[in-house]
C-alpha cells in the first residue's frame, strides 16, 4: 500500500522519526489496517527521496514497537494494533471483546493445593487452606498477548472446561460472585525465556505486569492474580481527573 507522507526537512526532527511517526498515525488511524502489505524500504526511499538506511530505521522502529512484521517471501506487514486496558475493574476478556477482537485461551494448568503465605495474605486465608491455581494463556485474534496466573478458594474456582471458553470474571458471575472493587499494581520487567517462548517474543524482551486482588460485595477476597503482558501488544490507559 502507498501511503501519503509529508516530510518537513527544514526541521529539526530526524526524517526518519518523522516518516516512522507519519506510518504509526496511520496505523493508529485504521488508515493501514492489520494484514496490509507495505511498501518496501527501496521504493519508499525513492518515492520520498530520502536515503535507505532512512527508510529502514524508520520501518525497524515500528518492527521494535510491534506495528509492523516481516515476513519472508511476504514482505512488510502490518500487525494487530496493540491493545489497551483500562486502569478500572474490568477483565481482558471483556476488555478484547468490547474492542472487536476474539479473544480465545489455552489452559495451561489448573491444580488445588497449598495456599503460601503470600497468597494466605493477600487471599485473607488461614496458611493450611488450599487454593486453586489457574495458570493461562490468552490470546487476541490468534496472538498471544498474556501470561495470567490466578488463585482462588477452592469453593469459588470455576471448573476447568469453563475457563478454555470463557473469562474468568465471566466465569464467577454466572455462578453469582459479583467483583465489587479491586486492589491492583501495574509494573514491568523482562520476559523469561520460558515466558518468551509462550508469548512469541524474544527473551529478556520487555512485559508490562499487573497484580490484582478482587473483592465481592461483601469485602471477601475472592481471587488474586499476577499478569504479565507483550509491552508491544499492550498498553495501560487511564483518565486522571483533578481534585
Amino acid at each position: 500500500m502507498t501511503l501519503a507522507v509529508e516530510l518537513d526537512r527544514s526541521s529539526p526532527v530526524p526524517l526518519y522519526y518523522q516518516l516512522a511517526q507519519a506510518i504509526e498515525d496511520a496505523i493508529r488511524d485504521g488508515e493501514l489496517a492489520p494484514g496490509d502489505r507495505f511498501e518496501n524500504e527501496l521504493a519508499l526511499a525513492k518515492r520520498l527521496t530520502l536515503s535507505r538506511p532512512t527508510t529502514r530505521r524508520a520501518i525497524q522502529e515500528l518492527v521494535d514497537k510491534g506495528l509492523l512484521v516481516r515476513k519472508r517471501g511476504v514482505g512488510t506487514q502490518v500487525v494487530q494494533s496493540p491493545e489497551h486496558g483500562r486502569v478500572e475493574l474490568t477483565s481482558l476478556f471483556d476488555d478484547l471483546a468490547r474492542a472487536g477482537q476474539d479473544p480465545t485461551t489455552k489452559l495451561l494448568d489448573y491444580h488445588t493445593g497449598p495456599v503460601g503465605e503470600e497468597i494466605a495474605h493477600e487471599l485473607n486465608l488461614a496458611e493450611d487452606l488450599e487454593v486453586v491455581t489457574i495458570r493461562r494463556l490468552r490470546f487476541a485474534d490468534g496472538e498471544p498477548l498474556a501470561l495470567m496466573l490466578n488463585y482462588l478458594p477452592v469453593e469459588l474456582a470455576p471448573e476447568a472446561e469453563e475457563l478454555e471458553n470463557a473469562g474468568l470474571y465471566q466465569s464467577l458471575r454466572a455462578h453469582g460472585v459479583h467483583i465489587r472493587l479491586a486492589r491492583q499494581r501495574i509494573g514491568a520487567r523482562q520476559a523469561t525465556r520460558a515466558e518468551a517462548r509462550l508469548l512469541d517474543e524474544k527473551p529478556g524482551a520487555p512485559l508490562l505486569t499487573m497484580t490484582r486482588t478482587a473483592f465481592d460485595d461483601s469485602g471477601r477476597a475472592v481471587e488474586y492474580g499476577t499478569h504479565c503482558y507483550r509491552a508491544s501488544r499492550h498498553y495501560f490507559e487511564t483518565t486522571l481527573v483533578d481534585r
